[in-house]
């Protein structure tokens, strides 16, 4: 079990560490950022599809059966990430709406509600990574990817919401990364309720899987179709099932 947790702890970590990736973009051209984003999302939408189908809801059906308690999980998982949606507005649809306003205040506060539906989001993340390694270490490596895949792009997208919202570079980075530290957090409350609550993860794990298939559908598949250039097109078609390959393909790997 001591294992496991070093495991789980190393991976919040790691998907902490993912809410720097905006230094790294401010010196790349932001239309050759905007340009390479789309097969990031494209890979990021296979993997979680890919983790959903392949990792987490074969192992709780092979465990509890497919009976109504999983389905409501996972349907109790697409409400809360669409509500999580609400908070955080990852799509950043309001970037564009902000642009045409000039005052300050009005921009921060959108700045501060951004980084608290971020925050929420990244709690949920550290109870999924939590408890999927309850279930196997590989399958919680399995969704440790699928997390930092989908959060890249989206951290990217915080980091500019957060300059646009006013706040200094050295602010943006350090708030961002101060609200991915919730993930431990998440991370916490699992393990103290897998002491406690039984059969905890017959819930969590297609929680999760409804989550990633609600931000993989709602989210990033209508980001993948905006893209209407054939060769584009293709090539995202061919990163989408690159991601469900990684996800494959771990299948075959001893840990």
């Amino acid at each position: 079990m001591e294992e496991v947790w070093l495991y789980a702890f190393a991976s919040v970590i790691i998907i902490s560490v993912i809410s720097l990736v905006g230094l790294f973009t401010l010196s790349i051209n932001q239309k050759k950022l905007k340009k390479g984003l789309i097969f990031l999302v494209s890979f990021a939408a296979g993997g979680l599809f890919g983790d959903a189908f392949i990792h987490l809801l074969p192992e709780i059906v092979k465990e509890h059966g497919f009976g109504l308690q999983v389905s409501l999980s996972i349907l109790t998982g697409l409400v809360i990430f669409f509500i999580v949606e609400k908070v955080i507005h990852w799509r950043h649809c309001h970037q564009h709406h902000h642009h045409h306003i000039t005052n300050k205040k009005h921009i921060h506060l959108f700045a501060w509600m951004n980084l608290f539906g971020d925050a929420v989001h990244n709690f949920i993340d550290g109870l999924i990574i939590g408890a999927s390694y309850l279930v196997s270490i590989p399958v919680g490596i399995a969704t440790t990817i699928a997390v930092a895949l989908h959060e890249i792009p989206q951290e990217i997208g915080d980091f500019g919401v957060l300059l646009k919202g006013g706040l200094s570079r050295e602010k943006a980075l350090l708030f961002n990364f101060f609200t991915a530290l919730t993930a431990l957090f998440g991370l916490v409350v699992v393990f103290f309720l897998q002491k406690s609550v039984e059969n905890f993860n017959m819930f969590l794990i297609p929680f999760a899987a409804g989550g990633f298939i609600y931000i993989a559908g709602s989210d990033l598949i209508p980001e993948i179709h905006k893209e209407v250039k054939t060769k584009n097109s293709l090539l995202s078609l061919l990163f989408f099932i690159l991601g469900i390959a990684v996800m494959v393909g771990l299948l075959f790997i001893e840990f």
